[in-house]
């Protein structure tokens, strides 16, 4: 141990970006994926004791690994039948260089596999990879801990039942996982960038896993154009959260936000990764998505933004990847391109796609207050805050419905 012991905040952070190395290596080491998971977490259980009162080691990584070895030696001592593997697995690791991104990757792809539902993915993503306690995962998704608990488990063991080799797929494999990859971290970011349930509107510990664990991926598949595709969505979406929300924590739509809180660095950085995507050649959904971010990005003021050139992403990344979402979205950017009348128009065709969603009463009663309809836009706004879980966007929806009743 050197220096003075370091905050309890410093140690949880040092853990969770050390989380993902170390499960590689032993993962690597002892090839169960399960029970090397429960001893890297036990390690990072004595290192949180530990720590914060006898400071931290020379090489924090290299003790985690030793220590979660040690303990899964334990654990192979006390099985019998695994004696032989005892003989050539257990020894006393070598706490040099830790795993690199590929290790990294290669825990998120055992961790997204197809098997496994989404919610199943996220979850056992964020604990074995993200570092986040069981405890947190479920504040996150607001459910109990006992339920997150049984749902990571139940992956844990769907894992195991694979019984696949530590390592990246083979080659032929690889394109249909990494859909299934970059569609949970996706899944991640989205929850936590704009939260579906409860009464905060972001949940920043979530979008900044989905971030790293991207740039993990990005660093260990610099040429996939989909992976850099996702990254740079990220970036340049995550760009805008600090005008989100105003001081009391109040939902601020888009076109009302102090546009000098957004993060230039970020919002460049993401532009730069997009780029390189393009240049790569095939355009998929993501780098679609990143390019219209991208757009709204750029213009200075809300009238400033290039709607047109919105609408024809939009146009594009429905042929590439068609779904209710997609063609709502377009309805909005149709809308403000052609005018309101428009929008409703193709919203009404794609709506009962969507059913009873918040999401449409919401796009309809923003686009009927645009056409001058407010009793119409009132009733609309009322039925959207009667549908959502999320408390900032009932609030939001309640004062937009009150505001118009108000003007009646």
């Amino acid at each position: 141990m050197r220096g003075a012991p370091p905050r309890r905040g410093e140690v949880e952070e040092l853990l969770r970006e050390a989380a993902p190395r170390v499960l590689a290596a032993v993962v690597r080491r002892f090839g169960d994926f399960a029970d090397s998971e429960d001893a890297v977490q036990e390690a990072m259980i004595d290192a949180a004791r530990q720590w914060p009162t006898q400071g931290t080691p020379e090489n924090p990584t290299g003790w985690l690994i030793a220590v979660a070895s040690r303990r899964m030696t334990d654990r192979i001592r006390a099985d019998s039948a695994r004696r032989a593997r005892e003989e050539r697995l257990a020894v006393e690791p070598d706490p040099g260089p830790a795993a690199n991104a590929d290790d990294s990757l290669a825990l998120i792809f055992m961790c997204c596999r197809p098997e496994l539902t989404p919610a199943s993915a996220v979850a056992l993503t964020l604990r074995a990879v993200g570092g986040l306690t069981t405890a947190e995962i479920a504040a996150g998704f607001l459910v109990p801990e006992k339920t997150m608990g049984r749902r990571i488990a139940r992956a844990k063991q769907t894992v195991a039942a694979a019984a696949e080799p530590f390592g990246l797929p083979v080659a032929s494999e690889r394109a249909e996982r990494l859909r299934t990859v970059l569609s949970v971290l996706y899944l991640i970011f989205n929850e936590g960038y704009a939260a579906s349930e409860g009464g905060e509107l972001a949940r920043t510990e979530l979008t900044g896993e989905a971030i790293r664990l991207a740039r993990i991926a990005h660093l260990a598949m610099p040429d996939e154009p989909e992976v850099c595709g996702l990254l740079a969505l990220m970036l340049l979406t995550d760009a805008r959260r600090p005008a989100r929300a105003d001081a009391r924590g109040e939902l601020v739509p888009l076109d009302e936000q102090d546009r000098s809180l957004w993060d230039s660095s970020t919002i460049a950085e993401g532009q730069r990764i997009l780029n390189e995507a393009i240049s790569a050649g095939a355009v998929g959904p993501y780098q679609l998505q990143a390019a219209i971010a991208a757009v709204h990005d750029r213009a200075r003021r809300a009238e400033d933004t290039d709607w047109g050139e919105i609408l024809a992403l939009y146009g594009l990344l429905e042929r590439v990847a068609p779904g209710p979402m997609v063609a709502l979205n377009r309805a909005v950017a149709m809308a403000m391109a052609e005018g309101p009348r428009a929008g409703l128009e193709l919203l009404a065709e794609v709506g009962p796609e969507l059913g009873d969603h918040h999401r449409v009463h919401a796009v309809r009663a923003h686009l009927l207050e645009l056409s001058g309809d407010g009793a119409g836009a009132h009733a609309e706004y009322v039925r959207a805050a009667e549908l959502t879980a999320s408390l900032p966007e009932r609030r939001y929806l309640t004062k937009r419905a009150a505001r118009l009743a108000a003007g009646a």
